[in-house]
């Protein structure tokens, strides 16, 4: 249960390191970049991926999409968080598993029960309720989070594609799309620094390498989670998942003075029913 709960700090703690970065005149370009190459350092300090094995058999054309999208998205989880905060954008990307879980439906042709369905109908007034605010300085910024939702969904199905490949061991290609990803953030970085004349900053690099400590941190304890409880992967799901929402609504509402409307609360309401859902339709 540890593991389970460092992970689900984790990954709220990226988001209150957005959050505060915002206070501060820096690039969010730079601030990926940096998570990069700390997430890169500390997974090959621990995992030791053995890229020896890495060759023409391995899934380069998934590698590069994962690559290109996961600092894409990181881009949009931090413009996000600036723009709606943290409480919506957790439930959002929370919310993504709904995008795997479809794909399985419409896509792998999985069978689905009532209880997956009805996780699905609670699943998207609860995001429609979570974006909903009547406010002109959020107007079209729930883009963002949407991006964020559909961009984690995405890469959550192609890293299941990863987890099927039994020739190369799944820390490996993490390794190999970190590498991808942190090459795809460098040329923006130069593409900054040349074109638009930002300069390199100490902040962004410290910011960024705090953020690259607890992402990998988030990696490694919810894999950890999981051979803790190999038995019953559904609890370090439906932990993950409902803690992220709930400490991170918290932490936005009580830190950060984040305002939420009655619809808001319902949404994130509904949406632990989802995931709730979810699990249990996963042990029948």
């Amino acid at each position: 249960m540890l593991f389970l709960i460092l992970s689900i700090i984790c990954s709220v703690t990226v988001g209150v390191l957005f959050k505060f970065s915002r206070n501060y005149n820096v690039s969010n370009t730079q601030i990926v970049a940096s998570n990069y190459v700390f997430a890169l350092v500390f997974c090959y300090l621990f995992f030791s991926p053995d890229l020896n094995a890495v060759g023409t058999t391995a899934p380069w054309g998934i590698y590069i999409t994962i690559g290109v999208l996961l600092p894409s998205i990181f881009l949009f989880l931090a413009a996000s968080i600036k723009h709606m905060g943290i409480v919506k954008t957790d439930a959002a990307q929370r919310l993504s598993l709904f995008i795997p879980i479809l794909a399985a439906w419409l896509i792998f042709k999985e069978n689905f029960n009532m209880l997956k369905i009805a996780a699905l109908l609670v699943g998207f007034p609860a995001l429609l309720l979570i974006l909903a605010k009547p406010s002109q300085n959020t107007e079209n910024k729930w883009v963002y989070p949407l991006a964020v939702l559909l961009g984690f969904g995405l890469i959550d199905i192609l890293f299941k594609q990863i987890a099927l490949n039994t020739r190369l061991p799944y820390t490996t290609s993490l390794f190999v799309v970190f590498g991808i990803a942190l090459l795809i953030m460098v040329a923006a970085v130069i593409y900054e620094l040349t074109i638009s004349k930002v300069p390199l900053n100490i902040r962004n690099i410290l910011f960024g390498g705090l953020v690259g400590i607890f992402n990998f941190g988030n990696i490694l304890f919810y894999l950890k989670a999981h051979q803790a409880f190999v038995q019953n992967p559904s609890t370090v799901f439906a932990g993950m998942n409902m803690g992220v929402i709930i400490i991170g609504s918290l932490v936005g509402i009580l830190i950060f003075k984040e305002k939420l409307t009655k619809m808001n609360f319902a949404g994130l309401f509904l949406a632990l029913i989802a995931i709730i859902l979810i699990v249990i339709s996963q042990t029948i």
